[in-house]
């Protein structure tokens, strides 16, 4: 009897939800008459087709999970329920549907990237004989190209030891990336296991020698005669700001985290309050008085003056997150170091500072990833295309109502995203325990 009720409430349920879909949208959509806008490709109750395919998938997921509980229930000889497995089945269905509509910009970028042409951003729909081609839901595979991502390194010229550095660091991550998929394959979760510590140490020789290339290169070495041939320098650019940045960051917070973490001093509180206030205002609110504080030192256009404008801005949430880190190790490490003789500086070097390389490195990551992407304070600072950064370079492909680059700004955009990249899967661990790290105490 229960059954019976359930399943008459189910079709109380869907009899009405049928009849909006099927009979109430069709006559209303019957008596629109939509103009057309060019480049768009007009299907005929194109809606009708859409919504029929996932109920057909809605209605499959339903007779799997009818049949798979059937043949559960007859082989344990128990009596259960399928709508369980169904939930499920949608659940997944929804997500699958979440995660096609999040990547689907990244498709459309990378097509993008490979179509010197840009028939993804034209008026009229490109010609093919394929439907989601011609609505531009799908790029044209038979007319992909590398010209956009040739453009990016004309003229650009590699020394040969920065050929050398290049090569091994590609042997490096090549390593890592093979530790990698070897500690998944065979369950390895420890960091300071014997495999750990080789991709650890891997990872580190990777950022050192990529460092080292940044360091090294000099404009020199960009010959080609349009604005996109610099497109390396801008990122090497913004790598040296966002490196410079981070170290900074990470002095800076670790001296003052440490301070009001373990010193009692005349205006601990109220300067800890202040720096809660700060984080409460946007920083552009501060880019006038920046501004003219960087060109009263004669700072402008350099990047000195631009790392200085960056790493105001980090301290004091950095100073925060750490003062916290330092409050969750407990303190009789430092007073047995100060009973066998050691200084206050022996303390925080020998002692702190190593135990707190997982802070430093996601404050580091914090700065860099914050910096790498900004783009109003660069703009503010530097001007001449030997200094701009990779946000001012992607903003220059985009100039003009008609005369927008679009390959070339989706190639730069794929290749100036490879570090951020590489960045977040080298550290994501740091990230994770960074923002959990000082939020339980001893």
């Amino acid at each position: 009897m229960a059954a019976i009720l359930r399943y008459l409430g189910w079709a109380l349920f869907g009899l009405p939800v049928a009849w909006v879909l099927f009979v109430y949208f069709p006559g209303l959509l019957a008596r629109i008459q939509p103009n057309t806008p060019p480049g768009f490709v007009r299907i005929e109750n194109g809606w009708v087709y859409a919504l029929g395919g996932l109920l057909v998938v809605m209605g499959l997921i339903v007779l799997y999970a009818w049949l798979a509980t059937l043949l559960a229930n007859r082989r344990t000889q128990r009596k259960r329920s399928f709508w369980p497995l169904v939930g499920q089945g949608l659940t997944h269905q929804f997500m699958f549907l979440v995660l096609v509509f999040a990547y689907y910009p990244v498709l459309q970028i990378l097509a993008a990237s490979f179509d010197p042409r840009n028939t993804l951003y034209r008026i009229l729909p490109p010609a093919s004989d394929s439907l989601l081609v011609r609505a531009r839901v799908i790029p044209d595979f038979s007319q992909l190209s590398l010209e956009n991502y040739a453009k990016l390194f004309d003229g650009f010229i590699l020394y040969p030891y920065q050929a050398f550095l290049l090569v091994v660091a590609a042997l490096c991550l090549l390593l890592v990336l093979v530790l990698a998929a070897y500690r998944r394959l065979i369950g390895d979760n420890d960091s300071d296991s014997r495999w750990g510590r080789l991709q650890g140490r891997s990872l580190t020789a990777f950022a050192l020698l990529g460092f080292t290339l940044v360091i090294f290169l000099s404009p020199a070495q960009f010959t080609g005669q349009g604005t996109e041939a610099k497109f390396v320098l801008w990122v090497r650019n913004t790598l040296f700001v966002s490196g410079i940045t981070g170290i900074l960051a990470v002095l800076l917070t670790a001296t003052a985290g440490y301070a009001f973490a373990r010193f009692n001093f005349p205006g601990r509180y109220p300067m800890l309050l202040v720096f809660i206030f700060i984080q409460m205002f946007p920083g552009f609110l501060g880019l006038v008085a920046t501004y003219i504080l960087i060109s009263n030192l004669g700072l402008l256009n350099t990047f000195t003056g631009l790392v200085l404008a960056y790493s105001g801005g980090i301290i004091s949430f950095g100073t925060w997150v750490y003062k916290g880190f330092l409050e969750s190790i407990s303190k009789s490490l430092e007073e047995a170091a100060l009973i066998d003789g050691a200084s206050k500086w022996q303390v925080f070097t020998k002692i702190l500072m190593p135990l707190s390389a997982p802070m430093f490195v996601f404050i580091f990551l914090l700065q860099f990833v914050g910096t790498y992407s900004e783009f109003i304070v660069a703009n503010l600072f530097l001007t001449g295309v030997d200094s701009w950064t990779v946000g001012m370079g992607l903003r220059n492909f985009t100039t003009g109502q008609f005369s927008t680059r679009w390959g070339l700004f989706a190639a730069a955009s794929v290749l100036g995203s490879l570090p951020i990249l590489l960045t977040f899967y080298g550290f994501q661990r740091y990230f994770v325990s960074g923002y959990t790290a000082g939020s339980v105490k001893e």
